[in-house]
């Protein structure tokens, strides 16, 4: 147990107690069923890196049906001798892909870990290479200020609902049949096939952000197929709302982080300090928000081409989520108070923004059904806007699924506490994008099944990113030797 932890009052079951009453496991896998080759298109990949492709039903009620096709990747455990078994990378998103993550990302874990784990990198459904999906939105549509819903300066949502239908049916007649089934239980599914075609009893897990929902929908569906689970950055599982919680979490997370970045954007000798005093900071960006949303700046080469108030928020959003990007917002800010713009930021190429934009659309409204009223998105984005001026009414307004023409196919997946006690999740303090509170939840609901390590630390994603040493050392001791803190702990 790491000195610098304290315990907190949560108390869970040893994974030893459930996991020794599965079947042993064995130095070997069962011989796998997937044909490994070179990879195509990943350059910069390990040559150690295998590629294979994986053919699944579209539809999983209909596993006769239809067939599509996934990307997956591995590299092998490093020490055949002391294989426990594999690994699965889950990418967050939706829209992430974890296909070059075993030369990536997993290339960070200790050696104890890549000598036990075959690490597992795949492109889930819809998402290029695998069979992928498109919406065909026009390029302004595809700008995140856009697809985020920023109210109006005003408060109005009325642009904001007109865009919901407008992507919600674009999507939906250019989707074709695929983006009507994409969804977080579709997603589990395609990796328990994974799982199988590996010829694995158990897979270990280690998924970020949305993949820690998908994580804990594959615990929740196939409890007794997990081994090592680590979910880290997590999404609040609320099954009655589901992404309309992870978007109203941004109120949170805005809060629990800015402070931060006004100390760092204060301090002396900071060459992009903007304020005298970390005080000084959250005004000051309050008043240039409205400023810009009276007279934005023409901005060439951005979409959209102009500065407005809502483009600043979105920087804002999106700084957060590390320290490393803080720069970005303390530039634009410092030219913003001077009138001018910098270079215009670059963006994916728009194929890559047309299917993780398609990816995102389907799969969380094929999740939950939004509410459809107007009224409903009115009513909250005023209060959101009075309590949370950052943010400014966004996390409660309406996305493309208040418009979306399909039910959904299922209901969410509720996480509880049955099954092994195998899950650790490690989650940073400060987290923008999926704050403590939300963590917090989804802790609550695998009751006995789970620990959480509460990392003192800022940004999203925690382990082996944005965390500290504590965290790290903690989550890296349990998937090498599946002991994990008797309780929940706070890496100081």
């Amino acid at each position: 147990m790491p000195s610098t932890t304290r315990t907190l009052a949560l108390t869970a079951v040893p994974a030893a107690l459930l996991v020794a009453l599965l079947p042993p496991l064995t130095a070997q896998a069962v011989p796998a069923s997937l044909a490994w080759g070179s990879c195509a298109g990943t350059a910069g990949a390990d040559p150690r890196q295998e590629c294979a492709t994986l053919r699944v039903p579209m539809d999983h009620a209909d596993p006769d049906g239809p067939q599509i096709s996934l990307a997956v990747s591995r590299i092998p455990a490093e020490n055949p001798t002391s294989r426990r078994g594999a690994l699965f990378l889950i990418p967050g998103g939706p829209g992430g892909s974890s296909l070059n993550d075993p030369s990536g990302k997993g290339q960070k874990l200790p050696q104890g870990v890549r000598d036990q784990y075959d690490l597992i990198g795949f492109a889930p459904r819809g998402v290029s290479p695998s069979a992928s999906v498109g919406c065909g939105l026009d390029h302004a549509d595809l700008a995140t200020s856009k697809l985020r819903p920023w109210p109006a300066p005003d408060g109005s949502i009325d642009g904001n609902i007109a865009t919901a239908e407008r992507v919600a049916t674009t999507c939906a007649r250019n989707g074709g049949e695929l983006i009507r089934h994409l969804s977080t239980r579709d997603n589990a599914r395609d990796l328990d096939r994974l799982r199988a075609a590996l010829g694995e009893r158990r897979i270990s897990a280690w998924g970020v952000s949305y993949g820690t929902y998908v994580g804990a929908v594959y615990s929740q569906m196939f409890p007794h197929r997990t081994d090592r689970i680590v979910l880290d950055s997590n999404d609040d599982p609320d099954p009655t709302r589901v992404a309309r919680a992870w978007l109203a979490g941004h109120e949170q997370g805005v809060e629990d982080t800015f402070p931060h970045f006004a100390a760092w954007a204060s301090a002396p000798g900071n060459p992009d300090r903007v304020a005298d005093t970390a005080a000084e900071v959250r005004p000051l960006f309050l008043r240039l928000a409205a400023r810009l949303d009276r007279e934005p700046i023409p901005w060439p080469g951005a979409n959209p081409e102009e500065l407005n108030g809502n483009v600043l928020r979105q920087t804002m959003l999106d700084s957060l989520y590390r320290p490393s990007r803080y720069p970005t917002l303390a530039k634009l800010m410092r030219a913003a108070r001077q009138g001018t713009v910098p270079p215009a930021p670059a963006a994916p190429p728009e194929s890559v923004l047309q299917n993780v934009t398609a990816v995102g659309v389907g799969t969380l409204c094929n999740d939950v059904a939004w509410p459809g009223s107007a009224a409903v998105y009115r009513k909250d984005v005023a209060e959101s806007r009075a309590k949370f001026p950052l943010t400014a009414g966004m996390p409660r307004n309406a996305m493309p699924c208040a418009a979306w023409p399909y039910q959904p196919r299922e209901a969410p997946v509720r996480i509880t506490g049955r099954g092994p006690s195998n899950v650790l999740l490690i989650q940073n303090e400060r987290d923008v994008a999926t704050p403590l509170g939300g963590a917090l939840k989804l802790r609550e609901a695998f009751g006995r099944r789970a620990v959480m390590v509460t990392v003192d630390s800022t940004g999203h994603d925690a382990y082996l990113a944005n965390g500290n040493e504590c965290g790290d050392r903690t989550v890296s001791h349990y998937l090498a030797t599946g002991e994990r803190p008797r309780q929940d702990t706070y890496c100081r």
